[in-house]
Formats: C-alpha cells, structure tokens, sequence
C-alpha cells in the first residue's frame, strides 16, 4: 500500500471513529431515557399524581436535547460510508440499503411522528394518547437501533461468500459484480448474532440511560433540590438499571462465545492472549508489553493476575478446552488444526487473482476460461480479504488499545450493579435520603457510565480491525481513493463542529438542571 493511500486510509479510519464515537455519546442516552421517560409518565397515569408529571416533563426536556444532537452526528455518519468507504459501500450496499430504509422509513418516521404529541400534546391530547405517543417515540428509538445492529453483526462477521446459485439464504455472493445481495432480510434482521447484539446493545443503553437520571438525582440530593423528584427518580432509574445489568451480563457471556467462533482474533486480543491454551485463562488485572508483537518471544505482560480456564469456559462452554492465540491464528497451527493468516494470504492471492481472470474473460466473451477461473475462485473465495494482506501480522488487531478498552468495560460493568442495589437497599429501608455518600457515588456513576459506553465501541470497532468486513474485506481496500488532505481537512471540520454541538448540549443540559423540574 503506497504512502498516500495510507494515509487516506487512516485519516478516513480517524474522521468514521471520531464520528462514531461522538454519535455514540447521544444515542445509548436516547434509547435508555426514552423507556425511563415512558416509565416515568406511566406512574403519572397511574396514580394522577401531578408531581410525576412535573418529573416527567422534566426528563423530557434533557431528553430533547439529546435526541436533536444526536440526529445531527448520525446523518453525518450515513454519509462517510459514500464519500469515505466507496468500496465497502459497493460490495454491501445491497445489505445494508434495507435496514437503513427501514430505519429511516419505518423507525424514524414513528419516532418523528409522535415525538411532536410527546413534546407538545400535555393540554391538547388524552392522558393515554399521550402516554400512547410517548410509549411510541420510545420503542421507535429502539426500533432503529435493531435495523442498525442487524446489519452491522451480519456485514462485519460474514466470512463465507455464497455463490450465486444459492436460493433461500439471507444474501449471496455476486461474482459478476463483486458485492454481495440481498435474499431474505428477515433472516438478516432475526438471526441469533443480531438478536443478542441488539440486546446487549440496548440494555446496555438502558444501564447508562439509568446511570443518567441517578446522577443528575445525586445531583439534586447533595444540593438539597428536588429531593422528592429526586429520590423518585432514582428508585425507577436503579430499578431499570439492574434489570439491565442482568441482561448485559448475559448477553456480553453470549458475545464471548459468538465473538470466539466468529472472530477469535478479536477474542485473543481481549485478553492479550498471544499462544493458545487448554484451560485458558481470563486476565483479571494486567499490564501489557507495549513492545510485545506477534511471533517474538517477549511476554505478554509486564504484571498480571490471572483466572485459569475461565476464557475457555466463555470461549467454549468448556473447562478444558482450547483458545487459539493471536500466534496460532496469524502463523497457524498444523497440531490444532488452525490456519493461519500466513496460510490463508496464498488462498487469498488466488482468490483475487482468479476473480479477476473471470471478470476478463466473462468480458472478452471465453466462456470456457471464464468457467475456469470461477471454478478456482470458489475454492479459494473464503480467504479473499487476506489476498489484501501484505503481511500474516496485518491480521491483528491493536493488542494493547483493544486490552485495556474491554478491561475498563468490564470493571465498571462489575460496579455499577452494585451501586444499582445499594440505592434499591436503602430505598426499601427508608433511608435513602440520608446516604450523602451514596449520592456523590451516583454522580459519579454518571461519567463513569459514559466510559463504559466508549470503551464497549472501541472494543467492538478496534478489535475486528484490520477487517471492514471480518475475513473479506480489510479497511485498506473499502476506502475511497481521494486526498488524503481532503479527509484531513473535513476531520478537523468535524473535530470542531462536534465538539461545538457537544459543548452546546451539555451547556443547555446544565441550565435546564439548573432550573430543575417546572414549578
């Protein structure tokens, strides 16, 4: 790869991370707010107490102002798939048309249609209208979340090319056009690996959304504001936030064993694992070798503290099993049975070389030498995207980044549950509105949510690198062939526009906190 296509491809990696990582800090509040939200006004229903209704009104507002951001950054990101990632969009663009229609269709419009009932029908609509309004703008939110989870699990773990012929499958594989189309979205849209992304990415939103309130609750308590609102507040928001923490628990147990099978690259780099193991272990706390690469013989770790047997549990549903290290999947290994990326870069060089050969022929109207070329092409075609590679140790990802990133997750993962029950406990006692200690941890919680949600994304994004599409596709050929100063110069636009838009929404968010619930 020449210099300047590098660094178009890595200021195009740069700008969709900066994009996705910003977008990514308004839409788990939007998804987990809006079920709070409708919880909220629920109880107002319920029992026509008019303080629930100044309660919900007020989480309304935050809501608002989250929503309207957070659209902004999304739209922004729907376009660097064309103008960024041409290539990519080329060869999924079949798959991921649907989903994105439907979520713009289907989920966006019954958001966009009740939202304005949600916000201004109070005096213009029935109890139950509007909370029916409110109940939609709710599942809407989350409905979008399902269209984007579905094809992203199936865009980027796809590492089989169906041929052509293939009927009843969710897509095939276009030899004639290089890109995959579309058979059945349902399959898409339903298959176990999207269904338990969605899960965990919802619930996941859900804990953060529920760390929200009970910080800004926290908030109100240690200020001695709102108390009432306050407390309330957080009972329902740690309420909807255990209930989460369980569905995370088991949904990240089911991504282990998905990632392990679909993408245990990305699994090894998790827990720094360079050379497999029988009875593998988790690494409970640990300081990676910076200067560690695969193949050398320098260890993993300066320090660590491991849990045997644990990884291979999660990997495998067995004690004793075996995990392939980064080692084994980028050299190989012959006594485990494991190819390697070096193995997989000769199938690989075939396969692109025999795709092109039939592209010709098919052009120059050999049937016959057409019919050759296809015929080696599908024996090679499930290593395509190593035939990219220019070297085995391309295939992994960032070891130290990827490490730390799922390590962080899954600390504050452990702590907030934790806190969750506390406020439960001492809510249940009645002695919530004594535990000043207990509020500054909840005010807390509310940054330390965000960090769990960022290092989640950077988990999942940086641990499937260097592949756009898992064993297809590497980032260096989904890019578009443009300037590298023209990606540069929009990614210090948007570095300054995002950070304008987040600076503006916390701004409103603190001087809506400030004047607090309506009077």
């Amino acid at each position: 790869m020449g210099n300047d296509l590098l660094a178009t491809v890595n200021w195009s990696r740069a700008q969709f991370a900066l994009t996705a990582m910003y977008h990514w800090i308004f839409v788990p509040l939007t998804l987990g707010l809006s079920f709070l939200i409708a919880f909220f006004e629920s109880i107002y229903v319920k029992t026509g107490d008019e303080s629930w209704k100044k309660l919900t009104k007020f989480w309304m507002t935050l809501f608002g102002v989250n929503f309207a951001i957070g659209v902004a950054t999304g739209i922004i990101m729907e376009f660097q798939f064309g103008t960024n990632w041409s290539n990519y969009s080329w060869m999924v663009g079949d798959i991921f048309g649907a989903p994105l229609a439907v979520e713009g269709i289907f989920a966006f419009f019954l958001e966009a249609t009740f939202f304005a009932v949600m916000f201004f029908g109070w005096q213009r609509a029935s109890k139950g209208f509007h909370l029916f309004s409110t109940w939609m703008v709710a599942i809407g939110s989350n409905l979008s979340a399902v269209c984007i989870q579905a094809l992203a699990t199936r865009i980027q773990t796809a590492e089989r090319l169906e041929p052509i012929a293939t009927i009843q499958v969710e897509k095939r594989w276009n030899p004639d056009k290089a890109r995959f189309e579309m058979q059945n979205f349902a399959d898409i849209a339903l298959s176990p690996n999207a269904v338990h992304k969605f899960t965990h990415t919802t619930s996941s939103a859900f804990l953060l959304a529920s760390l929200f309130v009970m910080g800004i609750s926290g908030l109100f308590l240690l200020q001695k504001r709102h108390q009432l609102m306050a407390q309330r507040s957080m009972v329902v928001a740690a309420t909807l936030g255990l209930v989460a923490s369980v569905f995370v628990a088991f949904n990240g147990d089911e991504s282990a064993f998905h990632i392990a099978h679909r993408q245990p690259m990305k699994l090894a780099a998790m827990e720094g694992l360079y050379t497999g193991q029988e009875k593998a272990p988790v690494v409970a706390l640990g300081l990676i070798n910076l200067a560690k690469q695969p193949g050398d013989d320098l260890p993993a770790f300066h320090q660590e503290v491991k849990i045997p047997g644990v990884l291979s549990l999660l990997a495998n549903r067995d004690f004793n099993s075996y995990v392939p290290g980064i080692n084994d999947l980028v050299y190989g290994n012959p006594q485990r049975a494991i190819v390697g990326a070096q193995q997989r870069m000769v199938s690989g060089r075939i396969a692109v070389a025999e795709l092109s050969r039939y592209k010709e022929a098919k052009k120059s109207g050999d049937a016959a030498g057409a019919a050759a070329a296809l015929a080696l092409f599908n024996q090679n075609k499930d290593d395509l995207g190593y035939g990219y590679l220019s070297s085995p140790e391309q295939a992994a990802p960032p070891v130290a980044l990827t490490f730390y990133a799922f390590h962080i997750m899954i600390a504050l993962g452990t702590l907030f549950p934790v806190i969750f029950l506390a406020v439960l406990w001492f809510a249940f006692k009645g002695t919530l509105d004594s535990q000043r200690w207990l509020w500054w941890v909840c005010f807390a919680g509310l940054f330390l949510g965000y960090v769990a949600s960022q290092a989640g994304w950077v988990v999942a994004e940086v641990g499937r690198q260097p592949w756009a599409i898992q064993g297809l596709l590497p980032v260096g050929v989904a890019s578009t062939n443009i300037a590298a100063s023209s990606v540069q110069a929009t990614f210090f636009i948007f570095l300054a526009l995002f950070t304008a838009l987040l600076i503006a929404e916390i701004g409103i968010m603190v001087k809506q906190i400030k004047i607090g619930p309506e009077a």
